[in-house]
């Protein structure tokens, strides 16, 4: 019993962002029905990975990782039928959300005044690149172009080098738990005031504000005309480290402030250094960098990085292990807090997903696996809408579902 049991959602949405989006939804109790094209799905069926490298629309672990918990219906929506039925499932959901080009849900019937007459209590939630209105609203973009027209992708780079992206699809993801907020948002407020809310979801909008240090940056601009962050020289700006550092098995990141110039020695095993009259004296000053290098790279190369890690935890620096995707399907921390579920794929076999991003201890949640294209078709349309096994076998004839 999750602490959204109860609540029907009628998830038109597909790609990353908004499945992430309901499958935050559904992992906690919302009953999230996903509708599909009846061939071809969810395009994350066919983005991967796959398990032995082998392409199936049930087996893509983005798909199985962003549909958790859900329930597949397959409508084939250019047909008058297709288009009957999602009308009434909407009759039948709380809320509504759907991430079409901006435009498409009235072509299909579905439109905020459409759905207010089915539904008057049903939020409807539109997800798209650059909202519904605006002269991007038709841009097409993928997470590099979100991330670049966010403002953000102009400062990550070194000093008069080219902009660097962040990992893939890495701005969808954020985006996707925004817009999990906003939804419950729309949803409490459909419940309160008893009219369905209308909201309208720019994912640009989303990554200008929140990506990274975008929403600092815009803010301070707004304010002063510059930047709170900007790309700099040298990110060091004090002899004492700052930054990546090398490890024996990979690298650690390092922040050191003149004030933890005592841990840092401490750290190192050198604590006759920190009343050291040559070097504690010029801390601030960049030159004598090579100096304290010369002590600590020898340190640093005997060490593995969870070594290096653990030894400036210990003394209340800040250091980091930098893991690898591999790193971090084997962290002990992870491991100790239950992080990864293994999950039954659609014809057998299991694989780890990402658990829960975060823990409600009264109503925890379960996490079940994302279902096989149209897997529970027969199963809503009976128990919703009142549709015989007969019914539905003639619609699958028909191309309907």
């Amino acid at each position: 019993m999750g602490p959204l049991e109860g609540i029907r959602i009628l998830d038109l949405t597909q790609a990353i962002a908004g499945p992430y989006a309901t499958k935050l939804l559904s992992d906690h109790g919302a009953d999230v029905v996903k509708i599909e094209h009846p061939d071809r799905g969810d395009v994350s069926r066919r983005m991967g990975p796959f398990p032995d490298d082998v392409p199936h629309r049930d087996r893509s672990g983005m798909f199985l990782e962003l549909n958790t918990s859900k329930r597949s219906v397959t409508l084939n929506l250019k047909t008058a039928t297709g288009r009957d039925i999602l009308g009434r499932l909407a009759q039948q959901a709380d809320l509504v959300i759907e991430s079409f080009r901006p435009g498409v849900i009235e072509g299909l019937g579905l439109g905020s005044g459409r759905l207010e007459e089915l539904n008057p209590r049903a939020a409807l939630v539109s997800v798209s690149n650059f909202g519904q209105f605006g002269p991007y609203r038709d841009f097409e973009v993928d997470d590099m172009l979100a991330y670049a027209m966010g403002g953000v992708l102009s400062i990550t780079a070194e000093w008069g080098r080219e902009p660097l992206k962040i990992a893939t699809y890495a701005p969808f993801f954020l985006a996707g738990g925004v817009v999990a907020a906003f939804t419950l948002g729309a949803l409490r407020g459909s419940q309160t005031s008893g009219a369905g809310e209308r909201v309208d979801i720019s994912l640009h909008d989303i990554l200008a504000t929140s990506m990274d240090r975008g929403g600092t940056n815009l803010a301070a601009y707004e304010y002063s005309g510059s930047l709170y962050f900007q790309r700099q020289e040298s990110a060091r700006s004090t002899a004492l480290p700052m930054g990546v550092y090398p490890a024996t098995d990979g690298y650690v990141h390092v922040i050191c402030a003149p004030m933890w110039w005592d841990r840092f020695c401490n750290m190192i095993g050198r604590p006759d250094l920190i009343e050291d009259e040559h070097l504690a004296p010029n801390l601030l000053n960049v030159d004598y960098a090579p100096e304290i290098d010369a002590v600590f790279y020898p340190w640093l190369l005997e060490r593995t990085k969870q070594e290096i890690m653990e030894a400036g935890q210990a003394q209340g620096l800040p250091v980091s292990a930098i893991n690898t995707t591999a790193d971090v399907a084997n962290d002990p921390h992870l491991a100790a807090r239950d992080f990864f579920h293994d999950i039954e794929m659609p014809g057998g076999g299991a694989v780890g997903l990402p658990g829960f991003p975060f823990r409600m201890h009264g109503t925890p949640g379960e996490m079940r696996p994302a279902p096989a294209l149209g897997e529970h078709t027969v199963e809503v349309l009976t128990e919703r809408l009142g549709y015989s096994k007969q019914d539905v076998a003639v619609l699958a004839q028909r191309g309907v579902v």
